[in-house]
């Protein structure tokens, strides 16, 4: 079984690779899509717009296939344009059925963009369906096969109503604007994505397979570091509801299946930051637990990780990936893309303080600098 497993992590984790080529800074958003998807749970992203949070869903769900909803909401958008329209031959035999097809709840992803802008109507229907998977409307039900469902909007809502919708979200994550010095990068990339659209993937039986493993993880093993983790951050007063905590083992699960185990460790625990419902409160909950992450690490999800924990480990993972597929793909690799790897693997690890396996590359790395240049 484990063997399986890290063939299913490997399959994803190149899906999300191709998925994710030319968006800069955009990788630790596809990764807890996929994290998130594993675990059965569903995903809030808040940033401002133009930040790709749609371009991300719309290659994540395409390199995964499966039928794929979106759908941008307003103040009047009607619930029948999300979820189908009564049936109207139905009707005339006193039967109200909805027309569901090719609608949200047939969908295996689904992206609901501007969500807080939904009429209470629409909000209650989803909370059905995104809660137990099932969607009922008039004679209508229907078990659904959603896997995920990614919501967006510009800012988390400030009515209490809507705080409490949002709360059904497990997952929050925050993206801003691409920083000044990868300006560049963001060009270069933005150009590759429009001409190399995304290769249709077929990936969720190994998304399944995932899922249906990490419901038999054996937590015991991390069971203290996570207790002493929520126990920090009570007493720093930052506030988590007993359902958001139960749940946030979902994560902790899926993300150790991710990493092709059944026994979650100390180094499992990261996914309980993204539990966090506001930006602020992530940012001090990881000042709070930063001894108790410092272990954080994750070979399939290792951007997410790393942008989640923002610890020396979890960065030595990206690094050693990084430098994997330059070493797998060395023909088409450039001595600028080797040096810059090289200068950031020194810019975040003194010769001592490197880990044996991202020594071993960085030396393989240099040479391969030597034989190009």
């Amino acid at each position: 079984m484990i063997a399986e497993l890290h063939h299913a992590a490997g399959q994803l984790r190149e899906n999300l690779r191709q998925a994710t080529t030319g968006l800069v800074e955009r990788e630790q958003l596809a990764e807890l899509i996929l994290l998130a998807a594993v675990a059965q749970e569903h995903l809030l992203v808040i940033g401002p717009p133009g930040t790709a949070k749609s371009a991300v869903v719309r290659r994540v769900a395409r390199s995964l296939g499966g039928r794929y909803f979106e759908y941008l909401l307003g103040r009047f958008t009607e619930p029948s344009e999300l979820f189908g329209a009564v049936d109207l031959r139905k009707l005339r035999d006193g039967t109200v059925e909805t027309d569901v097809s090719d609608m949200l709840p047939e969908a295996d992803i689904a992206f609901l963009d501007e969500v807080f802008l939904g009429s209470t109507a629409i909000l209650n229907t989803l909370l059905g369906l995104l809660n137990e998977r099932q969607f009922r409307r008039g004679h209508t039900r229907l078990h659904c096969p959603l896997r995920i469902c990614v919501a967006a909007a510009n800012a988390l809502p400030e009515d209490e109503a809507l705080a409490a919708f949002a709360d059904r979200f497990l997952v929050h994550s925050f993206v801003s604007p691409v920083a000044d010095h990868q300006l560049e990068a963001l060009l270069a990339g933005g150009w590759q994505v429009a001409q190399q659209p995304p290769a249709a993937g077929n990936s969720l039986a190994q998304l399944d397979l995932l899922s249906a493993q990490a419901a038999r993880v054996d937590m015991r093993e991390a069971m203290p570091a996570l207790v002493n983790a929520i126990r920090s951050l009570r007493a720093a007063g930052i506030p988590l509801s007993d359902r958001r905590l139960v749940r946030s083992q979902r994560l902790i699960a899926a993300a150790t299946v991710l990493a092709g185990r059944l026994q979650a460790q100390e180094a499992d625990i990261w996914p309980l930051l993204c539990v966090i419902p506001t930006e602020a409160l992530q940012a001090q909950a990881r000042d709070v637990l930063r001894e108790q992450i410092a272990c954080s690490a994750n070979a399939t999800l290792f951007s997410a990780c790393e942008a989640t924990v923002q610890q020396p480990l979890s960065r030595a993972a990206r690094l050693e990936s990084a430098a994997q597929e330059c070493l797998a793909r060395s023909a088409t690799v450039t001595p600028a893309r080797l040096e810059a790897l090289l200068r950031e693997i020194d810019a975040n690890f003194s010769r001592e303080q490197l880990p044996e396996a991202l020594a071993g590359l960085r030396t393989q790395l240099a040479a391969r600098l030597v034989v190009t240049a």
